[in-house]
């Protein structure tokens, strides 16, 4: 009886504590807006937002939804605060306003759009400043964000197809798409340089089969080429080769890989004679 008068009272103190802790916050908002209108402060985040002023922009909307949150402003307070935390290099608030937006009007107008900040702020979520002033190859890099990026930006084009964002978004997809095959393709190279050469060859295999259409599916074909060469399997390399010719006819590494087959395939037959001898 006494342990559940203690637990009774220790969750009516920590409801208090927890409490007064929500109402100081709604107070520090109110003293930083005291006797200004939702109308005032949503005016004063958009004018922070045109003049660049991120930062106190999402104050204002931050504001806006604490004392306003069912308010007139409401839902163009939601929408704008993620662009400014966008605009403010704020990628997980970003997110997470673009999945409270998507979550409260799931039907809104202007839902598309949260779906569309989403894929923006994961596809620049690893970009540092240097890579403003230096060309970087998201293929060396950490593709977790890209990936989820590609889905965001996919459930916007399968959603809404006539979206005004929906043709950017499709861009984007194309360029992840050839990061991600290039990605793979030089993990490929990684492996061939290291002669292990049936890694190379699966990797390669994963390019052609599963990022048709990219810009390193050539590349693949070559790899995969010189690897099943390099381990004597002269019928998957004639393949590979086979393909390369019949898509890409004016590919510059036909010839050698010919070449390169004939000889492994002679080598091959001379070593095979002669333990026969």
């Amino acid at each position: 009886m006494k342990k559940t008068i203690l637990l009774i009272t220790g969750l009516i103190f920590v409801l208090m504590l927890s409490g007064c802790a929500s109402d100081k916050t709604v107070q520090d908002v109110g003293a930083a807006y005291k006797g200004k209108t939702e109308k005032q402060i949503y005016i004063e985040g958009e004018q922070n937002l045109l003049d660049g002023n991120y930062s106190q922009s999402t104050k204002a909307f931050e504001a806006l939804d604490t004392l306003f949150p069912f308010g007139r402003y409401a839902q163009k307070g939601q929408l704008d605060i993620i662009y400014a935390y966008y605009k403010n290099g704020d990628v997980p608030s970003t997110l997470a306003a673009s999945d409270r937006y998507i979550h409260l009007y799931p039907m809104g107008p202007h839902v598309d759009y949260a779906y569309y900040m989403r894929g923006l702020a994961e596809f620049y979520e690893n970009q540092s400043v240097l890579d403003q002033y230096f060309n970087t190859d998201y293929a060396q890099r950490e593709l977790g964000p890209l990936r989820k990026s590609f889905y965001d930006f996919s459930e916007l084009v399968y959603r809404f197809p006539k979206s005004k964002y929906t043709p950017d978004a499709r861009k984007r997809m194309v360029f992840i798409r050839n990061v991600m095959a290039r990605n793979e393709l030089e993990t490929g190279v990684f492996y061939y340089d290291r002669q292990a050469y049936v890694a190379a060859a699966n990797r390669a295999n994963n390019v052609v089969r599963h990022y048709q259409g990219s810009t390193s599916v050539p590349g693949a074909l070559v790899l995969m080429t010189e690897s099943y060469t390099k381990v004597k399997d002269f019928k998957d390399a004639e393949q590979a080769l086979n393909v390369l010719k019949l898509n890409y006819p004016n590919n510059e590494s036909i010839p050698h890989l010919q070449r390169d087959i004939q000889r492994a395939e002679y080598k091959d037959q001379h070593t095979t004679n002669r333990k026969k001898a």
